[in-house]
């Protein structure tokens, strides 16, 4: 697991900052210091903090909006606020919301700040403690190459460990872009063929009249054009694992092949008379149902019940938003790093127009989307204008607004109101459509009120059932 630090400083007053740095240097605590919350953001998406002091009132985005990103996220910090005495109110109601305590500035008793660090450094470590009873065991937010800690995640990361010592055949089923490949080579990674080679191959990319002699093999003579012998990929990968990707497009005369090798170790190269013996661990992936194909006879069934010893089924991106923040900032820093930019932060709207888009293309059109953003940003911060059209709705380039009259007949106060009454309700659609029309999960990534929210559900007559799932429960 990532080593935590102690502290988060989120303050842009420098002097209260000082305070506080002075605070946790006397209290042997490591700390980091965000002058805003945007940088907070980035660093709660880089680092583990265990606990935060963040200032309400912050340019940009205040505490209780940095607070809604954090309990939206599931990332474990607690939350100390500080306010003035005019903000009270603001922080009583945060509290409600989750944060740890309030401290009121300015104060002079140093030892109740310190007392109030203490306590919630402890609450932090029993919830931590907690947390990892009941998952039996701590796994990092980086699993091999694997980035994630939402709970779905969490439990392929525990299906991969507990096949650690084995050699079980698996089965990958999962859409496009959601990871296969990575999960495949985590198991080999962690098995005790590690030493030994990982070999690819996609089923669905080769042509077929060549598929047999690149997983098998051919002697010289065995068709026109073979000058020499040729060893296939499953002789490569002897000792080792070979990752069969797509496997349901496997054609079925090559189906019965790959049977053999996995009942009896043996293969036959292409135009060879002899049997070749081979030690090899199979993992296939599909986006397929197999089950589906089988009763279709496009695939054998002795074959499926050979290949799905261990099913490992991969969710879909929009089913993991928690982790949207955490694989953006992994994407972030790769292609920073790649095309020498310094780049070093998403803003905070940016994060939630990630986390409302629906993702069909998964964890690939979001890598995509961030080499993107990084090649375009001109500062240090991803905001809404490098994201692309698709992921912000129509109404945020004026189209939905545009599109019952041209903007420029109208006054500009009219236009804007226009144009704002089109993003707003595109906006509402968007987070409702992402939460399967759960309106206190959308709110909740709106950085809102659940009663105001409702009341602009209400203004713009969006009907939130719409989006819900068929026998859904109601969100009261």
């Amino acid at each position: 697991m990532l080593k935590s630090t102690n502290l988060l400083i989120v303050d842009d007053d420098q002097s209260m900052t000082r305070v506080f740095e002075k605070i946790a240097q006397e209290m042997k605590l490591t700390f980091e210091v965000a002058k805003d919350g945007n940088e907070a953001v980035r660093l709660l998406g880089e680092k583990q903090f265990e606990v935060s002091l963040t200032d309400i009132m912050l340019p940009g985005f205040s505490g209780e909006q940095i607070l809604d990103y954090i309990k939206k996220n599931n990332i474990k910090t607690e939350v100390i606020l500080v306010t003035g005495v005019g903000s009270i109110e603001s922080a009583v109601s945060a509290i409600k919301k989750g944060a740890y305590d309030y401290l009121t500035k300015p104060f002079d008793d140093v030892a109740r700040v310190k007392l109030l660090i203490e306590k919630a450094l402890e609450r932090h470590r029993l919830v931590q403690r907690v947390y990892e009873l009941e998952l039996q065991h701590t796994h990092t937010e980086k699993f091999e190459e694997i980035v994630g800690k939402s709970q779905n995640i969490r439990e392929v990361f525990a299906t991969i460990d507990a096949l650690s010592g084995t050699s079980s055949t698996v089965l990958i089923q999962g859409a496009s872009g959601t990871g296969k490949e990575l999960v495949a080579r985590a198991i080999h990674a962690r098995s005790i063929r590690k030493t030994k080679p990982f070999v690819v191959i996609n089923s669905g990319a080769i042509p077929e009249n060549l598929l047999e002699s690149e997983l098998f093999g051919h002697v010289k003579g065995a068709f026109t054009g073979s000058v020499s012998d040729h060893m296939g990929l499953f002789e490569e990968a002897h000792g080792g694992t070979i990752f069969l990707d797509e496997i349901g497009d496997l054609p079925l005369s090559l189906q019965v092949k790959i049977l053999r090798v996995l009942q009896e170790g043996e293969l036959r190269r292409v135009g060879d008379v002899h049997i070749r013996k081979v030690d090899v661990r199979i993992i296939a992936a599909t986006h397929k149902d197999l089950m589906l194909l089988v009763k279709n006879g496009q695939f054998r069934e002795d074959l499926y019940y050979r290949l799905n010893v261990i099913n490992i089924g991969l969710p879909l991106l929009k089913e993991r938003l928690e982790d949207i923040p955490l694989l953006a900032y992994h994407f972030l820093n790769k292609y920073r790093e790649k095309v020498k930019k310094d780049v070093q932060q998403i803003s905070i709207d940016a994060m939630q127009a990630l986390q409302a888009y629906s993702w069909p293309g998964n964890i690939r059109e979001l890598e995509n989307v961030i080499e993107r953003a990084v090649v375009l940003c001109s500062s240090d911060t991803v905001s809404m204008q490098e994201l692309p059209s698709k992921l912000l709705g129509e109404s945020c380039y004026l189209v939905a607004g545009a599109a019952d009259a041209d903007l420029a007949q109208f006054n500009y106060k009219d236009a804007k109101n226009r144009a704002m009454h089109a993003f707003n309700k595109a906006y509402i659609g968007k987070l409702l459509k992402a939460n399967r029309g759960n309106i206190t999960n959308a709110s909740s990534m709106a950085g809102m009120d659940r009663s105001n929210f409702k009341k602009l559900i209400k203004k713009y007559e969006i009907d939130a059932r719409s989006f819900k799932s068929k026998g859904e429960l109601r969100d009261v």
